[in-house]
């Protein structure tokens, strides 16, 4: 089950660390990494975030998250349409899906996602999007549509996150935030502060 407070991470220092302030969700996203590293950091990350009570979602590699024994994974639309979600639903994991317009939001209902993620909320500095905004209306008209959870990512601070909890979001997920922080330790203990 997804807290309303839900940091992704670029590995298991970083996830270390985020549970070990007390976040009960988080999202394990390496880039970059060789097959043997990757499969390291996964096969670690999900016996410490079981031992510490905390939802483990690991971001697009669905095969070595079957094999290691994960029991959430997150796919960008690429990768859903790339994935065997027969073998996916078999092994037992729960499936969250990025959407960012109407056409990607059927897909991810098809798929039977077990949450819905709408970005980017705000303009996002991590990464270059070819979506606009979203905005709190989007937050809202998607709420109207779905029965799953509702992520929204994506230029989210702390000072934001009231506004876009009472647009619907059920969850929001966050990166920038509190990475490039100048206390991220700091920052994660407001958010889990400000998150219901």
């Amino acid at each position: 089950m997804l807290h309303s407070f839900y940091p992704i991470v670029p590995d298991t220092d970083w996830l270390k660390r985020i549970v070990g302030l007390g976040a009960k969700c988080v999202q394990l996203r390496i880039k970059d990494a060789s097959e043997d590293d990757l499969r390291r950091q996964i096969g670690e990350a999900i016996p410490f975030c079981s031992s510490q009570g905390c939802e483990l979602v690991v971001n697009d590699y669905w095969r070595e998250a079957i094999d290691l024994g994960a029991s959430f994974i997150h796919l960008g639309q690429e990768d859903l349409a790339a994935a065997d979600l027969l073998a996916i639903r078999r092994a037992g994991l729960q499936l969250g899906v990025s959407t960012h317009d109407r056409e990607e939001l059927e897909i991810a209902l098809a798929a039977a996602a077990d949450y819905v993620a709408l970005g980017p909320i705000y303009e996002t500095k991590l990464k270059v999007m070819k979506w606009a905004p979203q905005g709190l209306d989007r937050v809202a008209e998607w709420k109207s549509l779905i029965s799953c959870p509702l992520v929204a990512i994506g230029g989210i601070t702390v000072e934001r996150a009231a506004g876009v909890y009472d647009a619907g979001a059920d969850v929001i997920a966050v990166i920038t935030d509190f990475i490039t922080h100048e206390d991220p330790d700091a920052r994660v203990n407001q958010w889990l502060s400000v998150a219901p």
